[in-house]
Protein backbone atom coordinates (compact mmCIF):
# COMPACT_ATOMS: atom_id res chain seq x y z
CA UNK A 1 0.00 0.00 0.00
CA UNK A 2 1.35 3.42 -0.89
CA UNK A 3 0.74 6.87 0.56
CA UNK A 4 0.76 10.19 -1.36
CA UNK A 5 3.97 10.93 -3.24
CA UNK A 6 7.05 12.59 -1.85
CA UNK A 7 7.05 16.35 -2.37
CA UNK A 8 10.77 16.36 -3.25
CA UNK A 9 11.23 13.49 -5.70
CA UNK A 10 7.54 12.82 -6.52
CA UNK A 11 8.09 9.14 -5.81
CA UNK A 12 5.54 7.01 -3.99
CA UNK A 13 5.81 6.38 -0.28
CA UNK A 14 4.61 3.39 1.71
CA UNK A 15 1.82 4.07 4.16
CA UNK A 16 3.13 4.36 7.69
CA UNK A 17 6.71 4.98 6.60
CA UNK A 18 8.42 8.06 8.02
CA UNK A 19 10.95 8.56 5.21
CA UNK A 20 10.71 8.47 1.39
CA UNK A 21 12.42 5.36 0.01
CA UNK A 22 13.54 7.31 -3.04
CA UNK A 23 15.28 10.40 -1.62
CA UNK A 24 15.20 9.95 2.14
CA UNK A 25 13.02 13.02 2.78
CA UNK A 26 11.04 12.90 6.02
CA UNK A 27 7.42 12.54 4.94
CA UNK A 28 4.72 14.89 6.16
CA UNK A 29 7.34 17.44 7.22
CA UNK A 30 8.97 20.60 5.93
CA UNK A 31 12.37 21.17 7.55
CA UNK A 32 15.38 23.43 7.24
CA UNK A 33 18.70 23.91 9.05
CA UNK A 34 20.91 26.96 8.45
CA UNK A 35 23.61 27.89 7.65
CA UNK A 36 24.29 25.28 5.00
CA UNK A 37 27.64 24.39 3.49
CA UNK A 38 27.22 23.28 -0.11
CA UNK A 39 30.14 21.01 -1.11
CA UNK A 40 29.00 20.96 -4.76
CA UNK A 41 28.94 24.65 -5.58
CA UNK A 42 32.52 26.00 -5.54
CA UNK A 43 32.64 29.79 -5.20
CA UNK A 44 35.11 31.92 -7.14
CA UNK A 45 37.94 33.44 -5.13
CA UNK A 46 37.10 37.10 -4.60
CA UNK A 47 40.76 38.06 -4.95
CA UNK A 48 42.05 36.14 -7.98
CA UNK A 49 39.08 34.25 -9.43
CA UNK A 50 40.44 30.75 -8.72
CA UNK A 51 37.98 27.96 -7.81
CA UNK A 52 40.38 25.52 -6.15
CA UNK A 53 40.89 25.51 -2.38
CA UNK A 54 42.90 23.55 0.15
CA UNK A 55 42.46 23.88 3.89
CA UNK A 56 39.84 26.57 3.34
CA UNK A 57 42.23 28.81 1.37
CA UNK A 58 42.71 29.56 -2.32
CA UNK A 59 45.51 27.43 -3.79
CA UNK A 60 46.62 30.35 -5.97
CA UNK A 61 46.66 33.40 -3.70
CA UNK A 62 45.91 32.03 -0.24
CA UNK A 63 42.77 34.08 0.35
CA UNK A 64 40.08 32.47 2.56
CA UNK A 65 37.38 30.58 0.70
CA UNK A 66 34.37 32.90 0.44
CA UNK A 67 31.12 31.85 2.05
CA UNK A 68 27.71 33.49 1.74
CA UNK A 69 27.10 36.14 4.38
CA UNK A 70 23.39 35.33 4.66
CA UNK A 71 21.21 32.23 4.50
CA UNK A 72 17.42 32.33 4.63
CA UNK A 73 14.52 29.96 4.04
CA UNK A 74 10.73 30.22 3.93
CA UNK A 75 8.72 27.27 5.30
CA UNK A 76 5.48 29.21 4.95
CA UNK A 77 4.56 29.06 8.64
CA UNK A 78 8.14 29.90 9.69
CA UNK A 79 10.74 32.19 8.12
CA UNK A 80 14.37 31.77 9.19
CA UNK A 81 17.43 33.90 8.46
CA UNK A 82 21.01 33.91 9.68
CA UNK A 83 23.67 36.47 8.79
CA UNK A 84 27.42 36.46 9.49
CA UNK A 85 27.37 40.11 10.52
CA UNK A 86 30.20 42.54 9.93
CA UNK A 87 32.82 41.83 12.58
CA UNK A 88 32.91 38.01 12.65
CA UNK A 89 34.88 36.05 10.08
CA UNK A 90 32.38 33.17 10.25
CA UNK A 91 28.82 32.53 11.32
CA UNK A 92 28.71 30.74 14.67
CA UNK A 93 24.89 30.90 14.92
CA UNK A 94 22.52 28.20 13.72
CA UNK A 95 18.78 27.85 13.25
CA UNK A 96 16.61 24.84 12.47
CA UNK A 97 12.85 24.63 12.00
CA UNK A 98 10.16 22.17 11.01
CA UNK A 99 6.49 22.42 10.12
CA UNK A 100 4.48 19.23 10.45
CA UNK A 101 2.00 18.87 7.63
CA UNK A 102 -1.56 18.05 8.60
CA UNK A 103 -1.74 19.61 12.05
CA UNK A 104 0.65 22.50 11.34
CA UNK A 105 2.74 22.03 14.49
CA UNK A 106 5.88 24.17 14.31
CA UNK A 107 9.20 23.47 16.02
CA UNK A 108 12.02 26.04 15.96
CA UNK A 109 15.50 26.14 17.54
CA UNK A 110 18.01 29.01 17.50
CA UNK A 111 21.52 28.42 18.85
CA UNK A 112 24.46 30.79 19.25
CA UNK A 113 27.95 29.32 19.47
CA UNK A 114 30.06 30.54 22.39
CA UNK A 115 32.95 32.26 20.63
CA UNK A 116 35.44 31.59 23.42
CA UNK A 117 34.96 27.82 23.03
CA UNK A 118 36.41 25.51 20.37
CA UNK A 119 34.37 25.03 17.18
CA UNK A 120 31.35 27.02 18.39
CA UNK A 121 29.78 26.86 14.92
CA UNK A 122 29.75 23.06 15.12
CA UNK A 123 28.17 23.16 18.57
CA UNK A 124 25.35 25.48 17.50
CA UNK A 125 24.62 23.52 14.33
CA UNK A 126 24.53 20.25 16.26
CA UNK A 127 22.26 21.70 18.95
CA UNK A 128 19.78 23.22 16.49
CA UNK A 129 19.41 20.11 14.34
CA UNK A 130 19.33 17.69 17.26
CA UNK A 131 16.89 19.83 19.22
CA UNK A 132 14.35 19.96 16.40
CA UNK A 133 14.63 16.25 15.58
CA UNK A 134 14.33 15.13 19.21
CA UNK A 135 11.38 17.45 19.83
CA UNK A 136 9.59 16.09 16.77
CA UNK A 137 10.27 12.52 17.87
CA UNK A 138 8.82 13.22 21.32
CA UNK A 139 5.74 14.83 19.79
CA UNK A 140 5.30 11.83 17.50
CA UNK A 141 5.21 9.66 20.62
CA UNK A 142 2.27 11.71 21.88
CA UNK A 143 4.19 13.44 24.66
CA UNK A 144 2.95 16.77 25.98
CA UNK A 145 4.48 19.89 24.44
CA UNK A 146 6.33 20.81 27.64
CA UNK A 147 7.83 17.30 27.85
CA UNK A 148 8.73 17.37 24.16
CA UNK A 149 10.45 20.75 24.53
CA UNK A 150 12.54 19.43 27.42
CA UNK A 151 13.31 16.23 25.48
CA UNK A 152 14.65 18.38 22.65
CA UNK A 153 16.75 20.44 25.05
CA UNK A 154 18.11 17.35 26.79
CA UNK A 155 19.02 15.71 23.47
CA UNK A 156 20.74 18.88 22.24
CA UNK A 157 22.68 19.10 25.50
CA UNK A 158 23.84 15.49 25.21
CA UNK A 159 24.79 15.96 21.56
CA UNK A 160 26.95 19.02 22.26
CA UNK A 161 28.53 17.43 25.34
CA UNK A 162 29.31 14.39 23.22
CA UNK A 163 31.44 16.50 20.88
CA UNK A 164 34.11 16.90 23.53
CA UNK A 165 37.17 14.73 22.79
CA UNK A 166 39.44 15.96 25.56
CA UNK A 167 38.90 17.93 28.79
CA UNK A 168 40.26 20.99 27.01
CA UNK A 169 37.98 20.63 23.97
CA UNK A 170 34.45 21.73 24.84
CA UNK A 171 32.41 23.28 21.99
CA UNK A 172 29.60 25.30 23.57
CA UNK A 173 26.46 27.19 22.60
CA UNK A 174 23.20 28.71 23.77
CA UNK A 175 19.76 27.30 22.97
CA UNK A 176 16.21 28.59 22.62
CA UNK A 177 13.36 26.54 21.19
CA UNK A 178 9.64 26.86 20.58
CA UNK A 179 6.76 24.50 19.89
CA UNK A 180 3.66 26.09 18.39
CA UNK A 181 0.36 24.20 18.33
CA UNK A 182 -2.90 25.58 16.96
CA UNK A 183 -6.02 24.87 19.02
CA UNK A 184 -9.66 25.91 18.89
CA UNK A 185 -8.99 28.86 21.21
CA UNK A 186 -5.62 30.10 19.96
CA UNK A 187 -2.01 29.02 19.55
CA UNK A 188 -0.18 27.28 22.38
CA UNK A 189 3.47 28.36 22.52
CA UNK A 190 6.03 26.46 24.59
CA UNK A 191 9.53 27.91 24.91
CA UNK A 192 12.65 26.35 26.42
CA UNK A 193 16.05 28.03 26.72
CA UNK A 194 19.56 27.92 28.10
CA UNK A 195 21.83 30.95 27.71
CA UNK A 196 20.83 34.30 26.27
CA UNK A 197 19.25 33.60 22.90
CA UNK A 198 15.72 34.91 23.28
CA UNK A 199 12.08 34.33 22.42
CA UNK A 200 9.62 37.22 22.09
CA UNK A 201 5.88 37.44 21.56
CA UNK A 202 5.24 40.42 19.24
CA UNK A 203 1.59 41.44 19.39
CA UNK A 204 0.04 42.74 16.18
CA UNK A 205 -3.00 44.68 17.35
CA UNK A 206 -1.51 46.30 20.44
CA UNK A 207 2.31 46.29 20.31
CA UNK A 208 2.44 47.21 24.01
CA UNK A 209 1.10 43.71 24.71
CA UNK A 210 4.36 42.28 23.33
CA UNK A 211 6.65 40.55 25.81
CA UNK A 212 9.77 38.49 26.20
CA UNK A 213 9.05 34.81 26.78
CA UNK A 214 12.50 33.50 27.71
CA UNK A 215 14.64 34.22 30.77
CA UNK A 216 18.35 34.84 30.16
CA UNK A 217 21.01 32.81 31.93
CA UNK A 218 23.39 35.75 32.13
CA UNK A 219 25.17 38.00 34.59
CA UNK A 220 22.82 40.87 33.71
CA UNK A 221 19.73 38.76 34.40
CA UNK A 222 21.22 37.63 37.71
CA UNK A 223 21.67 41.26 38.75
CA UNK A 224 18.06 42.00 37.84
CA UNK A 225 16.74 38.90 39.63
CA UNK A 226 18.70 39.85 42.76
CA UNK A 227 17.21 43.33 42.71
CA UNK A 228 20.66 44.88 42.49
CA UNK A 229 20.04 46.77 39.23
CA UNK A 230 17.25 47.42 36.78
CA UNK A 231 17.56 45.89 33.32
CA UNK A 232 19.00 48.99 31.66
CA UNK A 233 21.71 49.43 34.27
CA UNK A 234 22.45 45.70 34.34
CA UNK A 235 22.99 45.61 30.57
CA UNK A 236 25.56 48.41 30.93
CA UNK A 237 27.63 46.29 33.30
CA UNK A 238 30.80 45.11 31.48
CA UNK A 239 29.95 41.53 32.50
CA UNK A 240 26.35 41.76 31.25
CA UNK A 241 26.68 39.13 28.51
CA UNK A 242 28.66 36.66 30.64
CA UNK A 243 26.76 33.37 30.47
CA UNK A 244 25.92 31.50 33.66
CA UNK A 245 24.47 28.49 31.82
CA UNK A 246 25.25 26.99 28.42
CA UNK A 247 25.30 23.73 26.47
CA UNK A 248 28.71 22.05 26.43
CA UNK A 249 30.92 19.49 28.14
CA UNK A 250 31.82 22.12 30.73
CA UNK A 251 28.20 23.23 31.14
CA UNK A 252 26.83 20.23 33.02
CA UNK A 253 24.51 17.36 32.09
CA UNK A 254 21.39 19.40 32.92
CA UNK A 255 22.37 23.06 32.48
CA UNK A 256 18.84 24.44 32.38
CA UNK A 257 17.34 26.49 35.20
CA UNK A 258 14.05 25.94 37.02
CA UNK A 259 12.39 28.62 34.86
CA UNK A 260 13.83 27.54 31.52
CA UNK A 261 10.36 26.50 30.34
CA UNK A 262 7.77 29.18 29.56
CA UNK A 263 4.30 28.85 28.03
CA UNK A 264 1.62 31.16 26.69
CA UNK A 265 -1.64 30.93 24.77
CA UNK A 266 -1.81 33.45 21.92
CA UNK A 267 -5.45 34.39 21.34
CA UNK A 268 -4.76 37.48 19.26
CA UNK A 269 -2.72 37.91 16.06
CA UNK A 270 1.01 38.39 16.41
CA UNK A 271 4.39 36.89 15.67
CA UNK A 272 6.73 34.66 17.62
CA UNK A 273 10.37 35.77 17.31
CA UNK A 274 13.35 33.63 18.24
CA UNK A 275 16.74 35.31 17.85
CA UNK A 276 20.36 35.40 18.92
CA UNK A 277 21.85 38.32 20.81
CA UNK A 278 23.27 39.62 17.54
CA UNK A 279 19.81 41.12 17.05
CA UNK A 280 18.40 41.83 20.48
CA UNK A 281 21.61 43.44 21.76
CA UNK A 282 20.80 46.30 19.38
CA UNK A 283 17.04 46.15 19.84
CA UNK A 284 16.02 44.56 23.17
CA UNK A 285 12.66 46.32 23.46
CA UNK A 286 9.78 44.03 22.49
CA UNK A 287 7.52 46.90 21.44
CA UNK A 288 10.16 48.22 19.06
CA UNK A 289 10.69 44.71 17.70
CA UNK A 290 6.96 44.37 17.12
CA UNK A 291 7.03 47.46 14.93
CA UNK A 292 9.06 45.55 12.35
CA UNK A 293 6.35 42.92 11.93
CA UNK A 294 3.29 45.14 11.46
CA UNK A 295 1.60 44.92 8.05
CA UNK A 296 4.48 43.13 6.36
CA UNK A 297 5.51 39.59 5.50
CA UNK A 298 7.74 37.47 7.75
CA UNK A 299 10.37 37.56 4.99
CA UNK A 300 10.39 41.35 4.83
CA UNK A 301 10.35 41.62 8.63
CA UNK A 302 13.24 39.17 9.07
CA UNK A 303 15.35 40.98 6.50
CA UNK A 304 14.54 44.37 8.03
CA UNK A 305 15.50 43.16 11.51
CA UNK A 306 18.79 41.70 10.27
CA UNK A 307 19.56 44.86 8.31
CA UNK A 308 18.81 46.96 11.40
CA UNK A 309 21.40 44.97 13.36
CA UNK A 310 23.92 45.30 10.53
CA UNK A 311 23.37 49.04 10.26
CA UNK A 312 23.71 49.34 14.03
CA UNK A 313 27.19 47.82 13.91
CA UNK A 314 26.77 44.12 13.12
CA UNK A 315 29.29 43.20 15.79
CA UNK A 316 27.89 39.67 16.15
CA UNK A 317 26.21 36.98 14.06
CA UNK A 318 22.51 37.67 13.58
CA UNK A 319 19.83 34.98 13.53
CA UNK A 320 16.09 35.54 13.26
CA UNK A 321 13.17 33.08 13.16
CA UNK A 322 9.66 34.50 12.72
CA UNK A 323 6.44 32.50 13.01
CA UNK A 324 3.22 34.46 12.42
CA UNK A 325 0.11 33.68 14.44
CA UNK A 326 -3.23 34.58 12.82
CA UNK A 327 -6.56 34.85 14.61
CA UNK A 328 -7.69 31.85 16.65
CA UNK A 329 -8.17 28.82 14.43
CA UNK A 330 -10.77 26.07 14.52
CA UNK A 331 -8.58 22.97 14.83
CA UNK A 332 -9.43 20.49 17.57
CA UNK A 333 -7.39 21.12 20.70
CA UNK A 334 -4.26 18.97 20.87
CA UNK A 335 -2.19 17.64 23.69
CA UNK A 336 -0.23 20.37 25.41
Amino acid sequence: MTAPGCADCLGSARAGHRFCEGCGRELGMRKVALPVHDPVSVPQCSTCGERRYEGGCCVKCGSPKPVPDRFEEDLGAVYVLTDRGISHSRNEDAVAAAVREGDGIRVIVVSDGVSTSQDPQAASGNAARTGVDATLAALAEGRADSDAAMAGLAAATAAVRGMSRTPEYAPSCTYVSAIMRETSVGTDITVANVGDSRAFWLAAGDPTASRRLSVDDSWAQALVDAGALDETAAMNDPRAHTLLRWLGADGGEAPWSANCLQRMLATEPGTLLLCSDGLWNYLPDEVALAGFTVETSPQAAARALADFALNSGGSDNITVALAPVPVAVSHDPGVS
